[in-house]
């Protein structure tokens, strides 16, 4: 795959390219459990149409049921869903009291609403796409029940997936308490890349490694971090696994400053962090660990770091701190109504906007038959607008290609299955597979789609397939048409806010190091460093998707990448300043030029990007003593 992308553009071969990794048999088995088995009840009681409704939200749920912990899988399942509810209230009175005109204009400004919520975080991009979804099928489907109970029924359906989340132990999970095995996994994971890290330090792999303990460090946050009753941990076991990932941050940045410095670590240095993996992982004592060198200021700091996660996880430890800041309701509305919050708004609006438009004329047009579901083509459209499912061209591949897919299987399946019971039985196995599929977009879209036709037969529409095709191919040529469209504002604004946002978070940082809190608030610098390196992985990502898009997009984030890697280089050094200062109090003439430079690049790379630089950002870089 790696010499096909190098023969390919960034747009195809992100097309072509999908996730690895283990199946995720617990989520299958919830999967499995989910859709198929509330149609099954709803069709035995006479009530298929509820069936349909519940099952459609238990579908949308597994779409973001996706490896974690189960705190926060309260957030990542249940915000989208009461979202997704409050959009099917919408979208079903809407649609049966207004007209064409007033429904497609109330239906764009919803979408206008809903991606610049988006913005925010994927947690508020999954409930602005359920929430549009919802609304357009609650207005295009034609349903006996009330809006109200539609939307009641929506959210039981989510709500049985998220029990199911709660309730079923996840398969090997026989260390300690079930309940919090995806903390477990994920607190050992930042003990594992701490490791692999040190592992690299002085070779090539180094700076990918860095990247990998960020993103353990960034998942092992939002596990421990979910919604709760009350503000603190409230058991001993959640507490130990909170006090164990504190433990893990001076480690963290020790091991930071030994990759900044270049130099080849012992290998003893490496079994440390490895026998504390297992700990965590099996909840037992680390037992002796063998210490490393002190003969540098970052291996005096890795040994001590070392001998404090010794101490908590063999006593136990009281520091149950994520070190992260709640966002305010100011930095959020900043957030929605900034550059990245506009745009995509404004793109979200005129593509479901559009969509409804063409949709209710084809409606009125009598292009659906007797039928009314006329939602497909705004809730593809929804999807296709979404950047968190890769570049606009390889969305719109993938969605193309899975739906006819899709529609392809269904037309088999729906011609040798017995009906309503070899339906419903497509609904379980289609349910089963989502988990396995949303590794790669054309696999996803063409499992949702044959379960969705099912859903429909089961619920009285025959004949959905090729309709379906038809009003995809449409929505495709809709999103590229306004995915293309001159936009109010700069484009590629959303690379721009999250690199403006980080390199913000990076001045904050090291102002804070070159400070007078580096010794005496380190609790402070964690919380610090790990904003800076969370908004750079943002800004990375966001920049790696842009460069995958089509030529005319992608030349608008030109520039962003030497910015983001001067930043990255500039927070490494920063911490390697912090462990410096910390072992003498002192910074070394390294230290200080290396930071002189780094400032000046990023002035000049963010001048040629394009980047607004704040006033008063300019650092004051002390001498070395």
């Amino acid at each position: 795959m790696s010499r096909l992308s190098a023969a390919v553009p960034p747009w195809l071969a992100h097309a072509l390219r999908a996730q690895r990794g283990p199946v995720p048999w617990s989520a299958v088995v919830r999967g499995a459990l989910a859709a198929g088995p509330l149609l099954l009840v709803a069709v035995l009681s006479g009530r298929t149409s509820v069936g349909v409704v519940a099952a459609l939200g238990a579908m949308l749920a597994g779409i973001n049921d996706r490896p974690g912990s189960r705190r926060a899988a309260v957030r990542r399942l249940g915000v989208p869903a009461l979202a997704g509810a409050g959009g099917l209230l919408v979208g079903s009175y809407a649609g049966q009291h207004v007209g064409a005109v007033t429904l497609t204009l109330l239906l764009t400004v919803l979408g206008l609403l809903a991606g610049a919520v988006s913005a925010v975080g994927p947690v508020a991009s999954g409930a602005g796409t359920q929430l549009l979804v919802a609304a357009a099928i609650g207005a295009g489907m034609p349903l006996p029940e009330p809006g109200w109970q539609r939307a009641l029924f929506f959210v039981g359906g989510a709500g049985w997936l998220l029990v199911l989340r709660l309730a079923l132990p996840t398969p090997g999970a026989i260390a300690g308490d079930y309940r919090f095995d995806g903390e477990r996994d994920a607190v050992g994971g930042v003990y594992d890349a701490v490791a692999a890290l040190l592992e690299a330090v002085g070779g090539p792999d180094a700076p990918g490694r860095r990247v990998a303990l960020t993103a353990a460090l960034d998942h092992a946050q939002d596990a421990l971090g979910g919604p709760r009753l009350r503000p603190y941990a409230s058991s001993a076991a959640e507490r130990r696994l909170h006090a164990q990932y504190a433990a893990a941050l001076p480690l963290a940045e020790a091991a930071t400053a030994l990759a900044w410095a270049g130099e080849a670590v012992p290998a003893r240095a490496v079994e440390g962090p490895r026998r504390l993996a297992v700990a965590v992982r099996t909840s037992t004592h680390t037992g002796p660990l063998p210490a490393p060198s002190r003969s540098a200021p970052a291996l005096r700091a890795l040994d001590d770091a070392l001998l404090h996660a010794a101490d908590t996880f063999d006593r136990g430890g009281d520091d149950s701190a994520l070190h992260t800041r709640r966002r305010t309701a100011t930095s959020l509305a900043r957030t929605v109504l900034g550059s990245a919050g506009r745009e995509y708004g404004l793109r979200v609006a005129l593509c479901f906007g559009a969509g409804v438009a063409v949709a209710q004329a084809l409606h009125h047009a009598r292009w659906y038959g007797s039928h009314a579901h006329w939602y497909w083509l705004p809730a593809t459209a929804v999807f296709l607008v979404k950047p968190d499912l890769g570049p606009l061209a390889s969305r719109v591949i993938c969605r193309a290609a899975g739906t006819v897919l899709g529609a392809v299987l269904f037309a088999g399946f729906a011609a040798l299955l017995p009906r309503p019971a070899g339906l419903v039985a497509l609904v379980a196995l289609c349910g089963a597979l989502i988990p396995v599929a949303t590794r790669h977009f054309a696999a996803q879209t063409a499992v949702v789609t044959v379960l969705v036709l099912s859903l429909v037969m089961v619920g009285g529409e025959p004949g959905a397939s090729w309709s379906r095709i038809g009003e995809t191919l449409l929505a495709c040529a809709i999103v590229l048409l306004v995915g293309h469209l001159p936009a109010l504002g700069q484009r590629g604004g959303g690379v721009r806010a999250r690199l403006t946002h980080a390199a913000e978070a990076a001045h904050v940082y090291l102002a804070h190091v070159l400070g007078d809190g580096t010794t005496d608030d380190r609790a402070g610098r964690w919380t610090l460093r790990r904003e800076a390196y969370r908004a750079l992985a943002e800004a990375r990502a966001s920049i790696d998707l842009a460069a995958a898009e089509l030529p005319a997009l992608a030349r608008h984030a030109e520039g962003t990448d030497e910015v983001a890697a001067t930043l990255e280089r500039l927070v490494d050094t920063t911490t390697a300043c912090a462990v410096q200062l910390d072992d003498n109090g002192r910074l070394t003439p390294e230290h200080t030029e290396r930071i002189t430079a780094l400032l000046d690049e990023l002035a000049e790379g963010r001048e040629r990007a394009g980047l607004v630089v704040k006033e008063g950002q300019a650092l004051p870089v002390p001498l070395a003593g």
